[in-house]
Order: structure tokens, then sequence, then C-alpha cells
């Protein structure tokens, strides 16, 4: 047993240092598997793209944390964990997946070099209010389920929404793996599953590594102090409290996207307050 307790997975540092290091792809391929519906061959090839978290310069220190692969054929795989649903979550997701449509294309090509692009979102409040099953999947269909496309797919995990009894699938187990952090269930969960052995047994690791449990307490401050900016700028409820959330986000060095999902406000309105902020008296002179 470690002397400290066991970081908590939904944590999206903790996720991505076990999910999206290279390797641990089997670990990723397991889990991936009970999720979404690609052929098996698929996962032969998994390729995560940027393992690094992602900044807009080299001086921010908070950078979006998710996890992007390529099976073996190019197709895209984006996961991601927001565990406070912010206003207009939705219209975000769906542009971030449009984004991973376009970014495969330039100029002159040709239309057939366009793959699947699969998103996975995992939240840890209430979400899809539809529907009360913990997992849902999104795909162009007619009301008749006739399927237009397979080429755009959104799956949704809200963790608040797992039943505390086992559904007896291996979604359930993995679920209350990322929902977990009881050491005990953990390793209960470790024995049914040889793949889930091998998260948890990562999941040890990061939890006694000192640097991980530093990086992740460094996170989760920055995730708390979010938590209050939107708590105060709803309170206020007008377009200059989501300008100064704005402001002290960027003085908080957090990244642009970040940002245009906590306010809502557009991308050239955020620029624009951080060039203001980066003048000097010297710069003006």
């Amino acid at each position: 047993m470690n002397s400290k307790p066991l970081l908590p997975v939904k944590s999206d540092f903790i996720f991505k240092a076990i999910f999206g290091d290279q390797k641990n792809v089997s670990i990723l391929a397991a889990f991936l598997k009970t999720i979404i519906d690609i052929p098996e061959h698929e996962y032969e090839q998994l390729v995560i793209i940027d393992p690094h978290i992602k900044k807009e310069t080299e001086h921010d220190k908070y950078g979006i944390l998710d996890v992007k692969l390529h099976t073996k054929t190019k197709s895209i795989v984006h996961i991601e964990i927001q565990l406070q649903v912010f206003p207009d979550l939705r219209q975000r997701i769906i542009y971030g997946q449009s984004k991973l449509i376009t970014e495969q294309m330039s100029t002159g090509q040709d239309w057939s070099v366009i793959k699947r692009a699969i998103t996975i979102l995992i939240t840890d409040e209430l979400f899809i209010r539809e529907s009360d099953d913990y997992y849902n999947r999104f795909r162009y269909r007619t009301n008749s389920a006739i399927e237009l496309t397979d080429l755009m797919e959104i799956n949704t995990l809200e963790l608040c929404k797992l039943p505390p009894e086992t559904d007896n699938t291996d979604l359930w187990d993995w679920t209350k793996f990322i929902k977990s952090d009881d050491e005990g269930a953990l390793d209960m969960l470790a024995d049914k599953n040889t793949h889930i052995k091998e998260a948890v047994a990562v999941l040890k690791e990061l939890s006694a590594d000192e640097r991980a449990r530093m990086l992740y307490e460094e996170r989760e401050i920055m995730r708390r102090n979010i938590a209050s900016m939107m708590s105060g700028a709803k309170a206020e409820g007008h377009a200059e409290s989501m300008l100064e959330t704005a402001r002290k986000a960027l003085s908080m060095n957090m990244d642009i996207e970040t940002i245009m999902t906590l306010t809502g406000l557009p991308r050239k309105d955020i620029e624009n307050i951080k060039q203001h902020s980066n003048d000097t008296p010297l710069n003006k002179e």
C-alpha cells in the first residue's frame, strides 16, 4: 500500500499521464475498445499525437491536457476530460470536432483524404440531461436510424451517472477506474481485468512520485481558481465580468482556448486583451 493516497485518475493531468503515454498504449487500446466502434485491426497501431501539454507560448503554465491519437488507418480519436460542465460546452465540442475534420485538409486535396474523427468527452458533472445513461454515442442519423456518415462521432462518459452496482460490462469497470480514488476498489477492479491491473500499477507509480504529485497539486489549485472565477462571473452576470475573468485568466498564464471556454468570449477579444496587457510605457514610446 502507498503511504500517500492515490491521485485521482479523473484529473486531466493524471488521466493523460496514464492514457496519453505511448508506452501505455495497451491500456489505452483496452479502454477505447469499450467505447468506440471501430474494426479490431485499427488497434494494431495506435499512435499518440502531441503527447505534451499544449501551450500558447513557452511561458504558459496552464495548458490544455487531452489525449489525441491516430489509429492504424489514420482515423483520429480525441479524448478530453472536463470535470466541470461549462456554459456552451456542446458548442465547444462541436467546434473541436469540426476542427478534427478541417485540419486534415490542405489546398488542392481530394475530399477522399478525410478520415474518421471520434471525440470522447468525459465529465464529472451532469452533461446530457436528456438521458439517464452514463454513456452516450452521437452520430449523423435520421429519426429512422439511417446513417448519413460515420466520419464524425461524439461519445460522452458522465462519471456522475455511473450506477453504484456493476452492469457487468468492461465499460463500467473502466468508468469506475476513472471515477474512483479508493485503492481497495481499484484493486478489486484490477483482479477482474488485466489491463486495468496495468493501469492501477501505473497510477500507484504516479502517486508515489513526488514530482507527479506536485504537478497534480499545481493543476488542482489552478482548477479551483478557474471555478472561483467562473462563479464570480456568473454572479456578476454581464459582459464586463467576463472580460475581467479573461484578464485574470491571462495573468495566470492560462491558454487562450481554455479562456474561450470559460468566458464564451471570441479568440479575437482575448487576444486583444492579451496584447493590451503586454504593452508597457517602453513599448509605447
